[in-house]
């Protein structure tokens, strides 16, 4: 599955990408702002493993965001169930040295989209680790709107972080 994005794609996850998925999110820059769903160190092994869960899942949800060539970030959705069941998570994260060039705005607006049409969703919302202006920036950009601040609500590297609430409705 293929999702055009400007210069980039966003596609499913192939089993060349494990060096490179371990290569960015070993690093603390990237990782510092994601949830333990990616600790470190994030070996070539863990990559694999990721990959290989990706490849089994029932419904796509976790994709490498690419420059048509590596694995440069990835974006994933959070399907809720029950009540929440028409509402989703999106996370996503860039490698450090595609950093301030509109690879995630370009790449989460397309996702954004391929969101909406495949899941027949209504409501996707991200949350945010306070601090991290970078991924605010790109959610108001591509017209997610702040709901409001959960305190203390993770905590990570002994220490509380809050989380900012961006949502966007179709």
């Amino acid at each position: 599955m293929d999702i055009p994005a400007g210069n980039y794609l966003i596609r499913s996850w192939r089993p060349e990408d494990a060096e490179s998925l371990s290569t960015h999110l070993d690093n603390p820059n990237v990782t510092d702002q994601l949830l333990a769903r990616h600790p470190r160190p994030y070996t070539v092994e863990r990559a694999r493993a990721w990959i290989d869960l990706c490849a089994i899942e029932a419904d796509p949800v976790n994709f490498a965001i690419t420059d048509k060539q590596d694995a440069i970030g990835g974006v994933s959705l959070y399907l809720q169930r029950g009540a929440r069941g028409r509402s989703a998570e999106i996370g996503f994260w860039v490698a450090e040295p595609f950093w301030g060039k509109g690879v995630a705005s370009v790449a989460v607006g397309a996702f954004v989209d391929y969101a909406f049409t495949q899941f027949d969703l209504a409501r996707l919302y991200a949350n945010v680790f306070s601090g991290n202006g970078a991924s605010v920036r790109v959610l108001e950009k591509i017209g997610f709107v702040y709901e409001g601040t959960m305190a203390k609500s993770v905590w990570k590297d002994g220490r509380f972080i809050d989380e900012l609430v961006y949502a966007v409705v179709r």
